[in-house]
This record gives structure tokens, C-alpha cells and sequence, in this order.
């Protein structure tokens, strides 16, 4: 089969596309005919191998799983020993993480969900990572409920544009943040307001939210704090600091969770994970038209080094997805579903 294979870190260019053996799958294993596989920061950083504190984890000289990528969308070929509710057809998404950037990935039975009705490969594949980690930000982390004022900063990324939309489907009252290029992008998935950082500080509004989602930007805690209702809660998802090559930054989100038992403000540091439970509530959430993925780009296997390139730029704005099975993603294309036409494409020159 054809793969992405990394055999050192580096920039996008240790990404080469080469011949692999097909896997079996395991024990609570499936075997996908991946259709499509999306791109994800925490992919970024394995191929960097960035921050240097987290290569003990992932391997020091080289990573240890070396095809790269989680999320998928595809359809299952073989099933291993103790699977129970899926079987050989059923069309799926979900995570692999041992690298979905393959033509043939295994993922373990309890990280893929039956796929969306109607939805194409290419959106479904972006849902895995960043759907999950914005529906446990705004549900799990963030305990939103109906009537909630929600402030997403840096809402027009992968997770970005999930959050404002599952917020939203909560019955929060949205503010969302980003820069100009993706004000009109942002507002049209629902947002109640919409504000330009590059033209206003929010910081400096005076006003105040029940729960901040702090994704993908790395502002200090107490700006963080000024945001926030006397008894609100900030959600921190990731935080990037390009400058601390050693750290990244989790020198922050280790602050924040050392301060928040001290405060009635509630601190979170989110640390998503991945279940066919939560991918469950996506799924719902799209059959019922209240999410739908914001494609930046979609580009072959051949491509994908270029396309992690463009997302460790910044630039992106919502997903970028790599089709890998081009007949089948043909063939489902060329269906009719509910959802087949709502995917929202994205393409600019800037977020």
C-alpha cells in the first residue's frame, strides 16, 4: 500500500510517500480502506518533533509510529478478534493512531463510530481529532448550557470553527475571535458576534463571558482571568509558543492548573481524548444539520507534505483534508445524502 512514511523530524520535506505492507488488524482492531485523512496541529508537531519535551513520549531521534496522522474516514475491510457493532462495509470515521496518512490504517474498535449519513469522506475524515477536542472543550470541559455566554478565541481554525458551532447547538450566546480574512466565514457557522483581533482588543471591552475558549493561542492566564465572570471558566486547548523550542507551551497550561484550585474561577486544561462516544455526538450533531466541517483544502497523497506545510503556517482556516482513496471518495461523491452538499470550503489567501 501507499503510505506516508517519516523516518527522522524535521520540516515537510522527512514526509515521503512510499510502498508499506498492508496491516492486520489486532485484537478489538479494525482494518480501513482509508478514503481520506485530515491534518492536525498535534500531527505538526510530531513531524517537527517539537516542543523537545515530548520526544521521550513519541521517540527521541525519530518518531516511533512512522506513518503519519490520526484522523480518518473509510471503510472497513477486516475486523480482528472481539469486535462487536462494526463489521467488514460498514463506513467509518474516526482516529488511528498508530497513522491514518496510508492507504489501509488500523484503529482500535472504541476509536471509530459509523460514519455521518450522507456525509463525504473528505468532511468526515475532519471530524476525529478537532471535533473531539471542541466537543469536550465546550461540553466537558467547559459545562456549557443553554443561555451560556461562550467567548471562542481563535475560532476560524480546525477546532475553532467545530466549537462555535457546538456552542451554538448547546444554546450559548457565541462571541467569536479571529482575524479579518475570516470574519465572514466565522459569523456564517452561527457566532452571535464576531470580533476582527486585528482591528479590536477584546481585552480591552470591558465585558465579560461565563466560559473562554482559549484554542490554539497562547495568552497569559491573567488576561485569560479578565475575560472571565467571577465564577467563569476558561478552557485552555493546546497553546503555541514557536520561541520555547523545549517546552512549547505547557509551561502555561501547567501554571493554569496549579492556580485554578486556588481561585472560584475554574482553570481547565483541556487534554482531549478519543472514543467512539463523542464521535457519536458529532455524527448526531451533523445528521441534524447543526455541525458542518469547514474544508480549508483537500489535496492527494503526494500533496500532504505541502499541506502540513500550509496548517504549520497558521494560516489555514478550518480543515485541511488529504484523499487518499480517490475512487472511492469519487464514488461517494457522486451519491446523494443530506449532507452531501453542505461542506463548507474555505480557500483564501489569509484567515
Amino acid at each position: 500500500m501507499r503510505a506516508v512514511v517519516q523516518e527522522r523530524y524535521g520540516t515537510s520535506g522527512v514526509w515521503q510517500v512510499a510502498e508499506r505492507p498492508v496491516p492486520e488488524p489486532g485484537p478489538g482492531e479494525v482494518l480501513i480502506r482509508v478514503a481520506a485523512a485530515a491534518l492536525d496541529r498535534g500531527t505538526w508537531h510530531l513531524m517537527a518533533g517539537l516542543p523537545f519535551a515530548v520526544r521521550p513520549a513519541v521517540g527521541l531521534r525519530a518518531p516511533r509510529t512512522p506513518v503519519p496522522g490520526r484522523d480518518l474516514a473509510g471503510e472497513i475491510t477486516a475486523v480482528g478478534p472481539g469486535v462487536a457493532g462494526l463489521a467488514v462495509g460498514d463506513a467509518v470515521f474516526g482516529t488511528a493512531p498508530r497513522g491514518s496518512l496510508a492507504e489501509y490504517a488500523i484503529a482500535p474498535a472504541d476509536r471509530i463510530a459509523h460514519a455521518p449519513a450522507g456525509l463525504a469522506p473528505e468532511a468526515a475524515a475532519a471530524l476525529g481529532v478537532s471535533g473531539q477536542t471542541a466537543w469536550q472543550a465546550v461540553h466537558t470541559a467547559g459545562r456549557v448550557t443553554a443561555g451560556a455566554s461562550v467567548l471562542v478565541l481563535g475560532a476560524s481554525g480546525g477546532v475553532g470553527t467545530f466549537a462555535v458551532q457546538i456552542a451554538r447547538a448547546a444554546g450559548a450566546s457565541v462571541t467569536a475571535v479571529c482575524r479579518t480574512g475570516s470574519v465572514d466565514l466565522v459569523r456564517g457557522l452561527g457566532a452571535t458576534e464576531v470580533i476582527d483581533r486585528t482591528s479590536t482588543d477584546v481585552a480591552g471591552l470591558g465585558r465579560r463571558w461565563d466560559v473562554v475558549l482559549d484554542i490554539g493561542g497562547n495568552p497569559p492566564v491573567s488576561r485569560l482571568r479578565r475575560l472571565l465572570t467571577p465564577r467563569g471558566t476558561a478552557v485552555l486547548v493546546g497553546g503555541e509558543r514557536p520561541d520555547a523550542r523545549i517546552t512549547g507551551g505547557y509551561g502555561r497550561l501547567l501554571r493554569a492548573a496549579a492556580l485554578s484550585p486556588l481561585l472560584r474561577q475554574r482553570l481547565v486544561v483541556l487534554v482531549a481524548s478519543e472514543n467512539s462516544t463523542d464521535l457519536g455526538h458529532l455524527r448526531d450533531l451533523v445528521e441534524t444539520g447543526e455541525l458542518t466541517p469547514v474544508l480549508d483544502r483537500t489535496v492527494g497523497l503526494d500533496d500532504a507534505g505541502a499541506a502540513i506545510e500550509h496548517l504549520g503556517s497558521g494560516r489555514a482556516r478550518g480543515k485541511i483534508v488529504v484523499r487518499i482513496g480517490s475512487d472511492q471518495s469519487a464514488d461517494r461523491r457522486s451519491g446523494t445524502g443530506a449532507h452531501q452538499e453542505t461542506i463548507r470550503q474555505s480557500h483564501s489567501t489569509g484567515p
